[in-house]
């Protein structure tokens, strides 16, 4: 009788850890995906719905093994959330390791510089897939009346699903630690951002931010209308919402709150979202007298401290474009 007792014992002991054994050679075996397969984790999901979705995609062998191991490591609350790639193979634990890591898909969006709100919110359609109303709807909650000029031109990174929120905030921090680094006063880094967004639109090389920066201060300072064409443009834009493309003298007279022919002073709103080096330019501006600058037709520009030299430069100028369009 004792013997048969053992002999149940043992068979009951086999048989209640056999499942046991199972599940963790389950858990540790390397399974490879039959393919590359991308799992979007929902906020919030369970070990269940989460296993069975892995096991669904080809991910893991065994949802039942994945909720064992997951309580198993005490991991079952701390899986992260977010968009997965999947192509090495890998065990369930290594799996886990993955979800508790938060190891997910990074993305990344490249905003270039000089761009007005509006375009960047274009741009970051384009590129994210996230509608317009989303992000202009952002715009306007984290910037009063979708202020112009605050976001700093850069690459970013991001995950799926993206919070536009949280990326519009990270170029707004980031403008204002370089402004920061810059002054503590909040009317000077209004300016700052004003005159850089007109440095941004004026010139891309990098030696002539200073110089431009230079014009825009000395012609203030004399109290002289910045006469420069990007604000003629935008104030064109701000008000009738388009530009043809092609400035006529009549748009240089046409008196709107931008209008740098018509109106001395900065003009009242940056017109453009500069990057970190106009910024920067704007507030150390280079320890020149020039008062002009005209395109040299390679590129760059010609500066001059008189009107008289400035004549001689627009002269060279034409002569340049005449020789282009002429084809010799």
């Amino acid at each position: 009788m004792i013997k048969k007792l053992v002999g149940f014992s043992i068979i009951g002991a086999v048989l209640l850890i056999a499942p046991l054994v199972w599940l963790l050679w389950q858990a540790s075996a390397i399974h490879q995906p039959s393919e590359p397969v991308e799992v979007m984790i929902s906020k919030g999901s369970s070990t269940i719905k989460i296993g069975r979705l892995l096991e669904e995609q080809g991910v893991i062998p065994s949802k039942l093994a994945f909720r064992f191991a997951a309580r198993l490591k005490g991991v079952s609350a701390g899986l992260k959330s977010g968009l997965y790639r999947f192509e090495e193979p890998a065990s369930i634990n290594a799996v886990l390791d993955r979800l508790e890591r938060g190891d997910v898909m990074r993305f990344q969006v490249t905003v270039p510089e000089g761009l007005r709100n509006d375009e960047i919110v274009a741009l970051l359609v384009e590129k994210t897939g996230v509608k317009a109303t989303v992000w202009q709807s952002e715009i306007n909650k984290l910037l009063p009346d979708g202020a112009e000029g605050r976001l700093l031109p850069e690459t970013y990174q991001y995950t799926k699903p993206l919070n536009a929120s949280e990326l519009l905030n990270a170029m707004v921090r980031a403008q204002q630690e370089v402004l920061a680094a810059l002054t503590s006063d909040p009317v000077r880094q209004q300016q700052l951002r004003i005159a850089a967004s007109i440095i941004e639109k004026e010139t891309m090389l990098e030696n002539e931010r200073p110089l431009v920066s230079a014009v825009i201060r000395n012609r203030l300072k004399i109290g002289m209308p910045l006469q420069m064409d990007p604000t003629v443009i935008y104030g064109i834009w701000k008000t009738t919402g388009s530009f043809s493309g092609n400035i006529r003298k009549k748009d240089l007279a046409a008196d709107t709150p931008w209008n740098s022919y018509t109106r001395k002073g900065l003009p009242p709103t940056p017109i453009g979202n500069p990057g970190a080096a106009s910024l920067k330019a704007a507030a150390a501006p280079a320890d020149v007298d020039y008062l002009y600058f005209v395109a040299d037709g390679t590129g760059g520009h010609k500066f001059a401290a008189t009107h008289e030299a400035h004549l001689d430069n627009v002269e060279q100028w034409i002569k340049i474009e005449r020789k282009k369009n002429s084809g010799k």
